[in-house]
């Protein structure tokens, strides 16, 4: 596989955390006067040096992405890596064990539906900039989204073939009749090929379909311009990451309120449903984790797990109810089935001499149980 066609496979901001951890690998060899014949392929003696020299300078993430950038190096090069798994594995933990506190980043304060609404109050929603913000906000609220994935780094970054457009969006119903708003992003940090990001219409203020056709009534963004693109000057202009976030920050001192990091809003919508009792896996689902890094951003723990931790949990009834099949006996000479439940259901009548016949034995009375050659769940087709 070509260059181009390696690198296309990692996303530009991978690409410039390797670089750093690159650079600063090299700074390192040459501060050591290795010579460039032995940085590639890396002994794991080296790279051992090189982790155990930036302890203390650096967070244990931070090197775990620079060591990240070492290997993609060499395999773009076609170099053998070294160091095994387990070897690398254990060099970070050594490392992050001595992390200095100054490097750890404080726990990003997840965003709320109350302080959503708060900052919606003082956005003006007939105002170009400020309906493009509120249908960000609540987008990326209710979607579990990356704000990355909703808006451009700069003014003149706006790809069509990586943001996402008004030509992205649509919606889509489920057989109950249950609208979604469906929103296709070309690219996204973890998926090059693109994923879907899903909300519905919520109650309150926040809603976030509600902001969503005000701001195309307001701003009217060109089908394939950046979808939260707004009025300016007589022209449109996408929506920066930097623009978003700071008019945010001035709503917030508007109302006395410490401003909140922008990936709280993602942390904060997980919150949301989980609080919500939406379970687990379809949280991890909603926000796209391939892995169980989502429960890092957890607060609130005991909030959350308190409807499973109960003497006797109601949610934990409501799900033996649903998924577990029921206990079933048969009237004599009927074709109804009773239930534990005392729930009713038709069942056909099944002919005397046939291979259905053969597998199932009536039961003598309602009250014994039903008894099967075959000692599985089967399902049958209802008349």
């Amino acid at each position: 596989m070509s260059w181009p066609n390696l690198t296309s496979k990692i996303s530009q901001m991978c690409c410039q955390t390797y670089g750093s951890g690159l650079l600063i690998f090299h700074c390192f060899c040459d501060s050591r006067n290795i010579p460039e014949s032995t940085r590639a392929p890396a002994s794991p003696d080296l790279l051992a040096a090189f982790l155990a020299a930036a302890v203390g300078s650096y967070a244990g993430k931070t090197l775990e992405n620079y060591l990240s950038g070492v290997r993609a190096w060499h395999i773009l090069h076609g170099v053998p890596w070294g160091p095994n798994k387990d070897e690398c594995t254990a060099l970070l933990r050594a490392a992050a064990a001595l992390q200095p506190k100054s490097s750890q980043r404080k726990e990003r304060l997840p965003y709320t539906v109350d302080i959503i609404n708060t900052l919606l109050s003082q956005l003006d929603p007939t105002v170009p900039l400020d309906a493009s913000v509120s249908s960000c906000l609540t987008t990326g609220y209710y979607s579990c989204a990356r704000i990355g994935e909703l808006t451009v780094k700069t003014l003149q970054s706006f790809d069509p073939a990586i943001h996402v457009k008004p030509s992205d969006v649509r919606e889509e119903t489920d057989p109950n009749g249950l609208l979604m708003t469906v929103l296709g992003v070309p690219v996204t940090k973890s998926n090059q090929d693109g994923e879907d990001l899903f909300y519905a219409a919520q109650h309150g203020p926040s809603d976030p379909r509600h902001a969503f056709q005000n701001h195309l009534s307001v701003n009217a963004p060109p089908a394939n311009g950046h979808l939260f693109s707004y009025k300016h000057k007589g022209a449109h202009r996408p929506l920066t990451k930097t623009t978003f976030i700071s008019r945010l920050h001035k709503a917030f001192k508007a109302v006395n309120l410490d401003p909140l990091q922008g990936h709280g809003i993602r942390i904060g919508a997980t919150l949301f449903y989980l609080l919500r009792g939406t379970p687990f896996d379809v949280v991890k689902t909603m926000g796209r984790w391939s892995s169980d890094a989502f429960l890092l951003y957890l607060r609130k723990h005991a909030q959350i797990l308190a409807p499973y931790m109960q003497a006797n949990p109601q949610l934990h009834s409501d799900f033996v109810r649903i998924a577990m099949p029921p206990v079933r006996s048969i009237f004599p000479n009927s074709k109804y089935w009773a239930n534990a439940w005392g729930i009713l259901a038709g069942f056909p009548r099944i002919a005397p001499g046939s291979r259905a016949a053969a597998r199932f034995h009536p039961p003598a009375s309602c009250n014994e149980p039903r008894r099967s050659a075959i000692h599985k769940p089967r399902s049958f087709k209802f008349a």
